[in-house]
């Protein structure tokens, strides 16, 4: 059986995204504009038991100029990139190595 997660990664031929955590077994596969969340979009089972994650908390999406990114959704308890807090509805840029935070879930963010 295919993980639905895994089912449409790289469609376009981006690069492919994994954000990580060995820790709380967390491997997911960038999906060009999910949702990342404790109750919508593609990644709901790795989240479900992180209650300071929201429902809807940030938007994965990838374009030509900019790569991949990610986006705060007006979440309860933030997304930081590095430490740094993101403000909503603002795209950041993800790079290989970068650490991201949807709020207390630390995310190895790995392009190839």
């Amino acid at each position: 059986m295919v993980d639905m997660v895994q089912a449409k990664p790289n469609v376009g031929g981006e690069p492919v995204l994994t954000l990580v955590n060995d820790n709380l077994n967390i491997r997911i596969v960038g999906i060009n504009g999910a949702i990342i969340g404790r109750k919508n979009g593609p990644y709901t089972q790795f989240f479900q038991q992180c209650p300071y994650v929201s429902g809807t908390h940030a938007q994965l999406k990838y374009n030509a100029v900019s790569g991949w990114c990610i986006t705060d959704k007006h979440s309860s308890n933030g997304t930081k990139l590095n430490q740094r807090a993101l403000q909503p509805d603002v795209e950041m840029s993800l790079n290989n190595g970068d650490t991201l935070t949807l709020a207390n879930v630390n995310l190895q963010v790995i392009v190839r």
